[in-house]
């Protein structure tokens, strides 16, 4: 069994816990996720079977989107609504909706982030959530995170009351912490804040409508079904540039051979999918790092064909 298999993520679960239940579904070892989603959050969650294990980071590194809530009043150690109240500030005057709009407009764009004491980023070797559940607070390095867009799901024109809640659709690259965005929205209105809720909606080009939750999937595997539901690699490298290539290149592809840069890739930045005559993408191709005008593999995907 092979391809991408888009779980809807449970509330409760960290994306270890589904690879996990997965293997005793599935009865397979070779499976793993494509990034970390925390236990709060719910949605997608592509899930890489056997050979599609082997492109697993190129979803991991394709834009994501989400729909949250943000509620401003009150902090939080998490950031989330897990987390334990860290500070309080009641709304003093209500808030316009043209206010909101415009701290949405001024976190579009590349944006710096620093992560949650709470995440898995590593310092020092050590992930930051372990310093935090010990009580320490180390200087973490920030990055720098791409908004592609951000709207606002609500239609109210003023926003009152001691604390404020609205939810947002976030489409973002990889890295993003949506927690810290919520904080973030909370400043710009001069208030702490922290993010109440969280959907991933979207995850490279698998949606929502696309997943299939622990009871479907333990039906289908049941049943002998599970091919159906089961995506082909080539849908975690939808995103990337496309080089098509014939037969007689393809086999000189998969014996990991050095390749001249098409016309029109060479400007590009970043992996190249190489694409058989089928369709298939046979290989993973970048720019060669000391051989201008080439591209060499850095993944060979098929190379029984």
């Amino acid at each position: 069994m092979e391809g991408i298999l888009p779980l809807f993520k449970p509330k409760g679960m960290t994306s270890h816990d589904c690879v996990f239940r997965l293997r005793k579904i599935l009865r397979m070892k070779r499976i793993g996720h494509t990034g970390t989603l925390d236990p709060d959050v719910t949605g997608v969650l592509p899930i890489c079977l056997g050979r599609a294990t082997k492109v697993a980071e190129y979803i991991t590194d394709a834009g994501k989107s989400y729909e949250g809530e943000v509620t401003i009043g009150f902090s939080t150690t998490t950031e989330d609504a897990s987390g334990e109240v860290a500070e309080r500030k009641e709304v003093s005057s209500p808030i316009s909706r043209n206010q909101v709009i415009k701290v949405l407009q001024s976190l579009t764009g590349e944006i710096t982030q620093t992560p949650p004491m709470y995440s898995a980023v590593k310092v020092n070797g050590k992930r930051l959530y372990e310093y935090a559940r010990q009580g320490i607070e180390v200087e973490r390095p920030s990055r720098k995170v791409t908004i592609y867009s951000i709207e606002l799901l609500d239609e109210r024109e003023m926003f009152e009351g001691e604390n404020i809640t609205f939810r947002f659709r976030v489409a973002c690259s990889k890295g993003t912490y949506i927690r810290t965005l919520a904080v973030m929205i909370g400043s710009e209105l001069g208030y702490p804040a922290h993010m109440s809720e969280l959907v991933r909606i979207q995850s490279a080009s698998l949606t929502l409508d696309d997943c299939l939750t622990f009871e479907e999937i333990e039906d289908r595997a049941e049943k002998g079904t599970m091919d159906e539901v089961l995506r082909p690699m080539e849908a975690a490298l939808s995103h990337l540039p496309k080089f098509h290539i014939n037969d007689k290149v393809a086999e000189k592809v998969k014996n990991g051979a050095v390749l001249t840069i098409p016309d029109h890739l060479y400007d590009t930045k970043g992996p190249i999918a190489i694409e058989g005559e089928e369709g298939l993408v046979l290989a993973i191709y970048e720019h060669h790092p000391r051989k201008p005008g080439l591209m060499k593999p850095v993944k060979v995907l098929r190379n029984d064909q």
